[in-house]
C-alpha cells in the first residue's frame, strides 16, 4: 500500500505552495509533486484594459520583482507602437533591470537560503530564519540588508519609488536621469562591489561542506534557455534566445522572441496552477529546460565585466560542460550580483545616459506584441493582442518560475529518493527537500514566507491508514 507525505507550506519562498510525496509499499519515493496552490488570473482580468496601462498594471503581479514585469510589458507595448525606443531609454531600462536583479538576488541569498547555508540544514527550524542569521552573524545580516537596499535605491533614484514605479512606459521611460541621481549611485558602487566580492569568497569556501548535497540537488542533465547577445556575454534585457543541451552544445540560436510559441509550448496538470513550459521540438515532458542565473551563466561565454569574468572562469570549471547542480543557482546569483554592480557603473559613466530624449511617442500601429526580458529568476514573456483602439483582447504571461517547473518537479523527486530512505520523517530531511525549491528561488505571487513560525504539519500514514508519525513546526 502507498504512503503519502505532504510538506505544506513550503517555507522561505515567495508565494504559497506544497510538496506531495508518494511512497510505494517498500518505502521508496516513486512520485513527487511541487504544487502551487494559488491562482493569480492576470491574463484574464487585463482584458479590456488600454495597452498603455499594462506596464503598471502587470507590475502588480509581484511585489518582489515588479520592475521585471514592467519591462517585459513595456517591450511588448513598444511593438504595438512599432517604434524603436531611444538608446538612452533602453540603457536606463537596463540599469533599472539591474537594480531589480540586485535587490532580488540579495533577498534570495541572504534572507531565504542563507539560514540553510550558514546555520545548517539540520538546525532547529525556530532558528533557521533571518532572525537566526542576525543572532549568529549580525554582520552577514547587515550586509544582506545593505545589498538589497542598494538595489532598491537604484530603482528609486531612476524611477521615483522602489516598488511599482510608473516610470517605464510604452516607447521608453517617463523622464531622463538626473545628474544628482547618477552621482549618488556611482558614489556607492565601490563599497557595494567590495561587499559582493567578499561574500563570493566566503561562499566558495563553504562549498566543500555541501559536497553531498550538491550531487543530489536537482543535479541532472538538462537543456538551458535564455537571452543572448552578439558577444555572448551575460544578457538580461534584449536579444535573441539561445538553447543549449546538457553537454553545452547549441540546440538553437538566434531564436526570435516574438516567435516564442514556435519553440516554447505550455502544458498543464490538474494538480497545480503553475503551467509547465517545455521546448516544443522535443515535446512534453522531454523538453524540460532550466532558466535563470544558472542557465544564463551556462549559456554565456563570459560575463563581460572585469571582476565577474574572473569569478565566471572559476564557476565554469566546476563541471566539464554546463554546471548541472541546481545548488549552484546560489553561486550564480552571487556572480550575477557582482556583474550587475559593474554593469550599472559602466552604463552610468557613459555621458549619453543623461540625454533628455528618452521616449518615442506613437499610436497603435500593430495589433500584437511580445516582450521578453531576463527577470532575476529567468526568462519572462509578455504577449498581448489588442484591437484597433488599443484595448487588450488577449494576454499570455510566461513567468520565469514556470520555465523551471519541470526541473523543480524532477529535483524534489531526486532529493527525496536520496534522503527519505526508510519512511521516517526527520526535520532535516524535510528541509533538504524544501531547499531544492529555494535553490530555484521561485516567485509564485506577491507574498513571501521569509520569516517567522510557519504552520507546517507533516503526517505519515501506514498502509492501513494508521498515523505512523507526525511532525509539527
Amino acid at each position: 500500500m502507498e504512503q503519502r507525505i505532504t510538506i505544506e507550506p513550503v517555507t522561505r519562498i515567495e508565494g504559497h505552495a506544497k510538496i506531495s510525496l508518494r511512497l510505494d509499499a517498500s518505502g521508496r519515493v516513486d512520485e513527487a509533486h511541487f504544487q502551487v496552490t494559488q491562482i493569480r488570473g492576470f491574463e484574464k482580468f487585463v482584458e479590456g484594459r488600454p495597452f498603455f496601462e499594462m506596464p503598471s498594471l502587470t507590475a502588480r503581479t509581484c511585489g518582489i520583482c515588479p520592475v521585471s514585469h514592467e519591462l517585459a510589458s513595456a517591450k511588448a507595448c513598444d511593438q504595438l507602437l512599432a517604434v524603436t525606443i531611444p538608446r538612452t531609454a533602453a540603457n536606463l531600462r537596463r540599469i533599472l533591470n539591474l537594480g531589480q536583479l540586485i535587490q532580488s538576488h540579495a533577498l534570495s541569498f541572504f534572507y531565504l537560503s542563507a539560514p540553510d547555508l550558514l546555520l545548517g540544514m539540520d538546525s532547529p527550524p525556530e532558528q533557521r530564519n533571518i532572525f537566526g542569521i542576525a543572532a549568529s552573524d549580525p554582520q552577514f545580516a547587515r550586509d544582506g540588508i545593505r545589498l538589497r537596499q542598494f538595489g532598491q535605491q537604484v530603482i528609486e533614484r531612476l524611477a521615483g519609488r522602489r516598488i511599482h514605479p510608473a516610470w517605464v512606459v510604452p516607447g521608453g521611460v517617463n523622464s531622463p536621469l538626473e545628474e544628482t541621481a547618477r552621482t549618488a549611485i556611482l558614489g556607492e558602487i565601490p563599497a557595494i562591489k567590495a561587499l559582493v566580492c567578499g561574500h563570493l569568497q566566503r561562499f566558495k569556501q563553504t562549498l566543500a561542506r555541501y559536497e553531498e548535497y550538491i550531487r543530489v540537488v536537482a543535479n541532472f542533465p538538462s537543456m538551458f534557455l535564455g537571452l543572448t547577445n552578439s558577444d555572448r556575454s551575460l544578457e538580461y534585457y534584449h536579444g535573441p534566445v539561445k538553447v543549449i543541451d546538457a553537454d553545452g552544445g547549441t540546440i538553437a540560436d538566434q531564436l526570435e522572441p516574438s516567435a516564442y510559441q514556435d519553440y516554447i509550448g505550455e502544458a498543464i496538470e490538474p494538480w497545480t496552477y503553475l503551467k509547465f513550459p517545455f521546448y516544443r521540438p522535443r515535446g512534453y515532458p522531454e523538453g524540460m529546460y532550466r532558466v535563470g542565473p544558472l542557465a544564463r551563466l551556462n549559456i554565456a561565454s563570459r560575463c563581460g565585466t572585469e571582476l565577474a569574468d574572473l569569478e565566471f572562469e572559476q564557476f565554469r570549471a566546476l563541471d566539464p560542460g554546463p554546471v548541472s547542480s541546481s545548488f549552484h543557482y546560489h553561486y550564480a546569483r552571487l556572480i550575477e550580483l557582482l556583474h550587475a554592480v559593474e554593469m550599472i557603473e559602466i552604463l552610468l559613466i557613459d555621458p549619453t545616459i543623461l540625454d533628455t530624449k528618452v521616449r518615442a511617442v506613437a499610436g497603435v500601429n500593430c495589433l500584437e506584441g511580445v516582450g521578453m526580458t531576463e527577470a532575476p529568476r529567468g526568462t519572462l514573456i509578455h504577449h498581448y493582442k489588442v484591437n484597433p483602439d488599443g484595448l487588450i483582447e488577449w494576454a499570455n504571461l510566461i513567468i520565469a518560475t514556470g520555465h523551471n517547473n519541470l526541473a523543480m518537479q524532477r529535483g524534489i523527486l531526486q532529493t527525496a529518493r536520496h534522503y527519505l530512505v526508510d519512511g521516517t520523517i526527520k526535520e532535516g530531511v524535510l528541509n533538504r527537500i524544501e531547499a531544492v525549491i529555494r535553490a530555484f528561488d521561485p516567485c509564485l505571487a506577491c507574498s513571501t514566507h521569509a520569516v517567522g513560525a510557519m504552520p507546517l504539519v507533516v503526517e505519515l500514514f501506514g498502509p492501513e491508514g494508521i498515523l505512523v508519525d507526525r511532525v509539527r513546526r
